[in-house]
């Protein structure tokens, strides 16, 4: 997947405002009592640890050099013992208070603040994944696995950081910042000014390097997303590369990636190993100018430049200790703009999936359908992918006025050649996706009037690639009727032909299958499928190549099954085989979206039509013509 390529994704996160700011709106708010515990913890622990310095400072005046009286910045002067002894200790209290204060309110915003963080990456996820699976299926035509996985893990997580250092580092720099410039302008207003006079500087540099770096930011996490989908492209595609000999050109296509997605954290780096070594540059700079000052004005006893007044070595002392403490917080700017920014692109991503609009949804209205009589009518019905949805931009008509009826316990087959839109047509009884015009009836009502859930119980859908979740087989079989009991579980693997082959495994109904079912073979997890079907105990099927995987054997003791099931049930067959669906109450055979005959299948023999070509090519020794699985 190239990154310059468009989607609907990318567009939608293209318009997603001030993400942070809804970040908080959105998940911050809910939980305003952690953050704003940790937010106050951050503040009193980092106002805490500016006591030492500026008790030190007084005492080295007032109480070892006796050159003033005993003061403390912002304490009131009756709080302060009379006598040099009893302000000695008061002075050691109030440093071990402050030693005390600084880590016991560290800890606690480090608790909470992780607690706050971590809740809301929690929420995040949580969300992003109900979002996927409430979007249409047209987004899954279109998007990447890697991608979409990316905004699970790599996106949430910097949103993690981002709120847990970022955030807590923001506040971290601005109280130390404010609280020293304070102390040092209560202490000395001009030798104040000469040490913050580099502040305005490194704020100018910060506001460069902001909007410097948040291009290449995003450049970098859309970089991450293309890698990380031709990692799973290349891993759920290795039998294939191995068989065709092609894992140079597999690791062509990973390194490809992998060195544009190096070029794009390198373009990052770059800049940032700039940043912070800038910082500390100026930071030094005001401790080296504050040093150069204070020294000269106490060795030479003289006010230098336009400063006037005196210098007292307690506030000298004071002075370089505060310049030096504000020399870290000044220098972690840009792992703050490091995470902010980072954190920006990964809320753009994370909106911008929830913004996706999703149509194929549950009216206010909706109904429930139960106990179905199963009657199906397709009514003139046009399907065409909807343009925001596609990459492209453009729509694409799949299904073009086409009119099928199924009465309760009719079989109705849809053959054709690939393309045809056969899948697309039984995917729209079951709303993966909605019509553009006309409409499919269950029971004489509009299937969008039903609620999805109700609808979708009373189909039974079988696809031509049959997913198994990672578990066991049991497992696998009660998918979607997760309350069966054991034996209903068995009863329904009997029907599907799948229980001799269970037996026989090492642990039965417990063994487990696997990622996507890789450890049974493709008729096993068909089979798997079906029995999923027959413990559903559906009013209507859906039968999607639904015999694609097996064996001949296999395939006509499990289309006997399916013989029984379908008996009185209303059923719509994809069909690659013919021999499979002559005995179909209705034959309809689509091509480009349109039905282009149907009937029995001995009428379309008699018609001599392209059912007959395809049955003789079929049957005879020609060799056989594709009718196509796939849409």
């Amino acid at each position: 997947m190239s990154t310059d390529d468009s989607s609907a994704f990318d567009r939608y996160r293209e318009d997603v405002d001030r993400p942070l700011a809804r970040l908080f709106r959105e998940y911050g708010v809910p939980r305003w009592r952690l953050l704003s515990l940790g937010l106050v913890a951050n503040v009193i622990a980092q106002a805490a640890s500016l006591v030492p310095p500026v008790v030190l400072g007084a005492a080295i005046d007032s109480l070892f050099r006796g050159e003033e009286a005993y003061s403390l910045l912002f304490v009131p002067q009756a709080w302060i013992p009379a006598t040099p002894e009893a302000q000695f200790w008061f002075s050691v209290a109030l440093i071990a208070v402050s030693f005390l204060a600084t880590a016991l309110f560290t800890w606690i915003y480090g608790v909470v603040g992780n607690e706050f963080a971590h809740g809301v990456m929690y929420a995040v996820r949580s969300d992003s994944f109900e979002k996927l699976l409430a979007l249409d299926m047209a987004f899954f035509d279109d998007k990447q696995t890697g991608e979409v996985m990316a905004i699970l893990n790599n996106d949430a997580s910097n949103l993690e950081r981002f709120l847990d250092d970022a955030l807590m580092n923001s506040l971290r720099l601005v109280v130390m910042v404010g609280g020293i410039a304070a102390v040092l302008f209560g202490l000395h207003r001009q030798l104040a000014a000469v040490t913050l006079v580099a502040v305005p500087l490194m704020v100018g540099f910060t506001w460069w390097f902001m909007r410097a770096i948040a291009p290449r930011y995003r450049r970098r996490q859309e970089s991450v997303a293309a890698f990380n989908t031709r990692i799973e492209n290349g891993v759920s595609g290795v039998e294939l590369a191995k068989t065709t000999a092609s894992e140079p050109h597999e690791i062509e296509r990973v390194d490809d990636a992998a060195h544009d997605l190096y070029r794009k954290i390198m373009s990052v780096l770059r800049l940032s190993y700039l940043y912070r070594p800038g910082m500390e540059l100026l930071a030094g700079v005001s401790f080296a100018v504050t040093f150069l000052v204070g020294g000269y004005w106490l060795l030479t006893d003289t006010a230098p430049l336009f400063l006037t007044g005196e210098l007292r070595v307690g506030t000298f002392v004071t002075f370089v200790f505060m310049s030096q403490r504000i020399v870290a917080p000044l220098a972690e700017v840009s792992d703050i703009v490091d995470q902010t920014q980072n954190a920006k692109a990964s809320a753009e991503r994370v909106f911008g999936l929830s913004d996706i609009p999703t149509h194929v949804d549950d009216r206010d209205d909706a109904v429930e359908l139960t106990d179905a009589d199963g009657r199906v009518e397709y009514d003139d019905v046009t399907f065409a992918y909807d343009s925001a949805l596609t990459a492209d931009g453009d729509e694409e008509t799949v299904i073009d006025g086409v009119s099928v009826d199924a009465a309760p316990g009719e079989t109705v087959a849809l053959v054709g050649p690939t393309g045809a839109g056969k899948s697309t047509l039984v995917k729209l009884l079951v709303r993966l996706y909605d019509v553009t015009d006309g409409a499919v009836r269950v029971d004489g009502r509009d299937v969008r009037e039903y609620s999805l859930a109700s609808l979708r119980r009373q189909v039974g859908y079988v696809s031509q690639d049959t997913f198994l979740f990672d578990g066991t087989i049991a497992e696998n079989v009660r998918y979607g009727r997760f309350d069966a009991e054991y034996d209903a579980v068995v009863e329904a693997a009997k029907a599907a032909e799948a229980h001799e082959f269970i037996q026989s495994l090492p642990d039965g109904y417990d063994t487990e299958v696997g990622e996507r079912g890789v450890k049974l073979s493709g008729g096993q997890r068909q089979r798997i499928a079906l029995a999923r079907v027959f413990l559903q105990d559906p009013a209507m099927l859906v039968l999607d190549e639904a015999t694609s995987a097996v064996d001949t054997e296999t395939e006509r003791r499990i289309q006997s099954a399916l013989d029984r099931l379908a008996a009185d049930r209303t059923t719509f067959t994809v069909a690659h085989r013919l021999s499979t669906v002559t005995g179909a109450d209705t034959i309809a055979v689509l091509e480009d979206g349109r039905v282009v005959e149907r009937g029995t299948h001995e009428e379309l023999i008699q018609e001599n039509g392209r059912y007959a070509r395809l049955w003789r090519a079929q049957v005879g020794d020609t060799g056989t013509v594709e009718t196509g699985s796939g849409n």
